[in-house]
Protein backbone atom coordinates (compact mmCIF):
# COMPACT_ATOMS: atom_id res chain seq x y z
CA UNK A 1 0.00 0.00 0.00
CA UNK A 2 2.86 2.47 0.87
CA UNK A 3 4.54 1.33 -2.22
CA UNK A 4 1.27 2.19 -4.05
CA UNK A 5 1.02 5.36 -2.52
CA UNK A 6 4.67 6.60 -3.17
CA UNK A 7 4.07 5.89 -7.12
CA UNK A 8 0.58 7.71 -6.90
CA UNK A 9 2.12 10.91 -5.33
CA UNK A 10 5.49 10.71 -7.96
CA UNK A 11 3.45 10.43 -10.91
CA UNK A 12 0.57 12.66 -10.20
CA UNK A 13 -0.64 15.27 -12.81
CA UNK A 14 -2.99 17.49 -13.71
CA UNK A 15 -6.99 16.28 -14.17
CA UNK A 16 -9.31 18.79 -15.60
CA UNK A 17 -12.68 18.28 -15.84
CA UNK A 18 -13.17 21.21 -17.97
CA UNK A 19 -12.12 21.68 -21.77
CA UNK A 20 -9.02 22.99 -23.00
CA UNK A 21 -5.33 22.59 -21.40
CA UNK A 22 -3.24 24.56 -19.34
CA UNK A 23 -1.44 26.22 -22.42
CA UNK A 24 -2.04 27.95 -25.69
CA UNK A 25 -0.73 28.38 -29.30
CA UNK A 26 -2.41 30.77 -31.57
CA UNK A 27 -1.36 31.93 -34.51
CA UNK A 28 -3.03 33.64 -37.53
CA UNK A 29 -3.31 36.84 -39.86
CA UNK A 30 -3.92 40.26 -38.32
CA UNK A 31 -5.51 42.90 -39.82
CA UNK A 32 -3.70 46.34 -38.94
CA UNK A 33 -4.48 50.09 -38.92
CA UNK A 34 -2.84 53.46 -38.08
CA UNK A 35 -5.64 55.71 -37.45
CA UNK A 36 -4.68 59.52 -36.72
CA UNK A 37 -0.72 58.52 -38.95
CA UNK A 38 -0.14 60.91 -41.32
CA UNK A 39 2.62 58.51 -42.51
CA UNK A 40 0.57 55.39 -43.93
CA UNK A 41 -2.61 55.96 -42.91
CA UNK A 42 -4.85 53.23 -44.42
CA UNK A 43 -5.86 50.33 -42.93
CA UNK A 44 -4.11 47.15 -44.46
CA UNK A 45 -4.39 43.39 -43.68
CA UNK A 46 -0.73 42.82 -44.51
CA UNK A 47 0.13 40.89 -41.12
CA UNK A 48 0.58 37.70 -39.06
CA UNK A 49 1.26 36.88 -35.52
CA UNK A 50 1.75 33.73 -33.26
CA UNK A 51 1.66 33.56 -29.64
CA UNK A 52 1.53 31.25 -26.83
CA UNK A 53 1.08 31.21 -23.28
CA UNK A 54 0.18 29.33 -19.79
CA UNK A 55 -2.05 29.07 -17.40
CA UNK A 56 -0.56 29.71 -13.90
CA UNK A 57 -4.28 29.74 -12.52
CA UNK A 58 -7.33 28.17 -14.74
CA UNK A 59 -8.35 31.86 -15.70
CA UNK A 60 -4.44 33.80 -15.75
CA UNK A 61 -2.07 33.13 -18.47
CA UNK A 62 1.41 34.58 -18.82
CA UNK A 63 3.65 33.67 -22.61
CA UNK A 64 5.08 35.14 -25.60
CA UNK A 65 4.28 36.53 -28.33
CA UNK A 66 5.54 38.13 -31.95
CA UNK A 67 4.09 39.65 -35.08
CA UNK A 68 4.63 41.29 -38.16
CA UNK A 69 2.34 44.34 -39.88
CA UNK A 70 2.79 46.53 -42.84
CA UNK A 71 1.06 49.80 -43.88
CA UNK A 72 1.44 50.96 -47.54
CA UNK A 73 0.25 54.14 -48.66
CA UNK A 74 0.46 54.90 -52.18
CA UNK A 75 0.40 58.55 -53.77
CA UNK A 76 -0.07 59.51 -57.24
CA UNK A 77 2.84 61.55 -59.64
CA UNK A 78 3.17 64.74 -58.86
CA UNK A 79 5.83 67.43 -58.89
CA UNK A 80 7.59 68.24 -56.00
CA UNK A 81 9.70 71.32 -55.61
CA UNK A 82 12.55 72.46 -53.59
CA UNK A 83 14.52 75.26 -51.47
CA UNK A 84 17.17 75.28 -54.13
CA UNK A 85 14.97 75.72 -56.84
CA UNK A 86 15.20 72.19 -57.97
CA UNK A 87 12.13 69.78 -59.32
CA UNK A 88 11.07 66.10 -58.74
CA UNK A 89 7.97 64.47 -60.49
CA UNK A 90 6.86 61.53 -59.20
CA UNK A 91 4.97 59.05 -57.36
CA UNK A 92 5.82 57.91 -53.88
CA UNK A 93 4.87 54.53 -52.46
CA UNK A 94 5.18 54.64 -48.36
CA UNK A 95 5.49 51.81 -46.37
CA UNK A 96 5.69 51.16 -42.66
CA UNK A 97 6.65 47.79 -41.65
CA UNK A 98 6.47 47.26 -37.74
CA UNK A 99 7.94 43.47 -35.96
CA UNK A 100 6.80 43.61 -31.99
CA UNK A 101 7.70 40.87 -29.61
CA UNK A 102 7.53 39.82 -25.97
CA UNK A 103 5.67 38.95 -23.14
CA UNK A 104 1.79 38.75 -22.79
CA UNK A 105 -0.88 38.06 -20.32
CA UNK A 106 -4.39 36.92 -21.08
CA UNK A 107 -7.37 36.76 -18.68
CA UNK A 108 -10.28 34.70 -19.55
CA UNK A 109 -13.67 34.84 -18.24
CA UNK A 110 -15.15 31.51 -18.83
CA UNK A 111 -13.67 27.93 -19.60
CA UNK A 112 -15.71 26.63 -22.16
CA UNK A 113 -16.33 26.15 -25.42
CA UNK A 114 -16.79 30.42 -25.92
CA UNK A 115 -13.92 31.70 -23.88
CA UNK A 116 -13.80 35.72 -24.05
CA UNK A 117 -10.60 37.71 -22.85
CA UNK A 118 -8.86 40.20 -21.93
CA UNK A 119 -4.83 40.30 -22.56
CA UNK A 120 -2.27 43.16 -22.54
CA UNK A 121 1.33 42.63 -24.55
CA UNK A 122 4.11 44.38 -24.10
CA UNK A 123 7.74 44.22 -25.18
CA UNK A 124 10.21 46.05 -27.23
CA UNK A 125 9.24 46.71 -31.44
CA UNK A 126 11.65 47.30 -34.55
CA UNK A 127 10.04 49.27 -37.23
CA UNK A 128 10.85 50.74 -40.72
CA UNK A 129 9.52 53.47 -42.63
CA UNK A 130 10.54 53.75 -46.53
CA UNK A 131 9.58 56.64 -48.98
CA UNK A 132 10.14 54.84 -52.68
CA UNK A 133 10.25 57.31 -55.27
CA UNK A 134 11.10 56.46 -59.05
CA UNK A 135 15.11 56.50 -58.53
CA UNK A 136 15.63 56.54 -54.69
CA UNK A 137 14.43 55.11 -51.21
CA UNK A 138 14.34 56.96 -48.18
CA UNK A 139 14.40 55.10 -45.04
CA UNK A 140 14.35 54.89 -41.26
CA UNK A 141 15.17 52.40 -39.15
CA UNK A 142 14.26 52.16 -35.62
CA UNK A 143 13.42 50.81 -32.21
CA UNK A 144 10.69 51.54 -29.87
CA UNK A 145 9.02 50.41 -26.54
CA UNK A 146 5.20 48.20 -27.73
CA UNK A 147 2.54 48.06 -25.48
CA UNK A 148 -0.83 46.31 -26.65
CA UNK A 149 -4.57 45.76 -25.24
CA UNK A 150 -6.57 42.99 -26.77
CA UNK A 151 -10.04 42.10 -26.14
CA UNK A 152 -11.29 39.01 -27.82
CA UNK A 153 -12.42 35.39 -27.63
CA UNK A 154 -11.48 32.18 -28.16
CA UNK A 155 -14.40 29.74 -30.06
CA UNK A 156 -13.61 25.78 -29.74
CA UNK A 157 -16.31 24.14 -31.93
CA UNK A 158 -15.00 20.12 -31.39
CA UNK A 159 -15.23 19.25 -27.92
CA UNK A 160 -12.66 16.29 -28.64
CA UNK A 161 -9.73 18.71 -29.06
CA UNK A 162 -8.38 21.94 -28.50
CA UNK A 163 -8.37 23.29 -31.85
CA UNK A 164 -10.21 26.29 -32.04
CA UNK A 165 -10.92 30.06 -33.49
CA UNK A 166 -9.19 32.92 -31.84
CA UNK A 167 -11.05 36.48 -32.62
CA UNK A 168 -9.73 39.60 -31.06
CA UNK A 169 -9.16 43.38 -31.48
CA UNK A 170 -6.60 45.32 -30.04
CA UNK A 171 -5.04 48.70 -29.88
CA UNK A 172 -0.87 49.27 -29.66
CA UNK A 173 0.49 52.36 -28.04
Amino acid sequence: VLAAAAAMLLAATQADAQMGKRYYVNAGWQFNGTPGNGFAESAQGYGAYIETGYYLTPMFAIGGFASFNTNNDYIPKQTYTFDDQSALTTDVDRSIYQVPFGVSMRTRFMRNEFQPYLGTKIGPEYSTQSTYMSTFVNRHDNWGFYLSTELGFVYYPFDATDFGFQFAAYYSF
